[in-house]
């Protein structure tokens, strides 16, 4: 399958695409040495963009924005008879496009979560993919960062020689990261939520089963209930009553009503 286009999603352009496409249009912009920015969005990053204008500005401008989520999948699918046959899942994504940049020998670079992850995520990678070149990675700061840190995070991460970022500071904050460093580093942006979690071994993944059915909310709910319960026991539903408005054409919305950011401190 072909890169088929951004569709309007309640407001925000999804890019209705599979793995295949994603990797292609990642490497390629990786080896042209070219801003590129990327996430995979879940129900819970479909409606930031809805009550934020700020942040739907933001979405409306990533390079490529995947559907994370099977209730987002079926969204695209429902509304403008994509016939995407699977989601396009952001851990998942980070080991294929991993995989493709061992082949095309392109270094990465890790930004976000702990340093303890960090470590135990690239000693992990390394056994997985012996050939990886890991530039360098470093912690979020879990904090608000200044604009003479912005730069000097940004330097960091191109004098190390990587070629891509990925990063993992959780919605919405990896896609202000992304939004605001795209034209700063010069290569892609690779917004991936709980992968770094997931492959240093803190956190399970879901069940096979609970990922195909859209029941993953429920595994991480479970996980972190206290920080998790209004995610998805108040978004879901929103999500699904704006999406039957939009399909039954009671309400149109429209990604144009955004409004352009101002520089944003909260990506550190």
């Amino acid at each position: 399958m072909k890169h088929l286009g951004k569709h309007n999603l309640l407001g925000v352009f999804v890019s209705a695409l599979d793995y295949e496409a994603a990797v292609d249009n990642i490497i390629r912009a990786a080896q042209q040495g070219r801003g590129f920015s990327v996430t995979a969005l879940a129900v819970h990053g479909v409606m930031t963009g809805v009550l934020d204008r700020a942040q739907r500005y933001r979405l409306n401008h990533m390079d490529l924005v995947t559907p994370d989520g099977q209730p987002v999948r079926w969204g695209l699918n429902l509304l403008h008879q994509t016939k995407l046959p699977e989601r396009v899942y952001g851990p998942r994504l980070m080991l294929e496009v991993l995989t493709a940049a061992v082949v095309s020998e392109l270094p990465v670079y890790f930004y976000g979560s702990r340093l303890e992850v960090l470590e135990r995520l690239a000693e992990r990678l390394q056994k997985c993919f012996p050939a990886l070149v890991i530039a360098g990675m470093e912690p979020s700061k879990f904090r608000v960062t200044t604009p003479e840190e912005k730069e000097a995070i940004g330097l960091r991460i191109k004098s190390s020689g990587a070629k891509m970022t990925f990063v993992g500071l959780g919605c919405p904050r990896q896609e202000v990261f992304a939004y605001e460093y795209r034209d700063l580093l010069g290569m892609p942006i690779i917004a991936v939520g709980a992968a770094f979690d997931f492959y240093a071994g803190v956190l399970k993944e879901a069940p096979t089963w609970a990922q195909r059915w859209g029941l993953q909310w429920c595994v991480r709910l479970a996980q972190e209930p206290r920080r998790l319960w209004w995610r998805y026991l108040l978004l879901n539903p929103a999500y699904l009553f704006l999406l039957t408005c939009q399909a039954l054409r009671l309400w149109k919305p429209k990604p144009d009503q955004a409004k352009a950011p101002s520089y944003d401190l909260r990506y550190g």
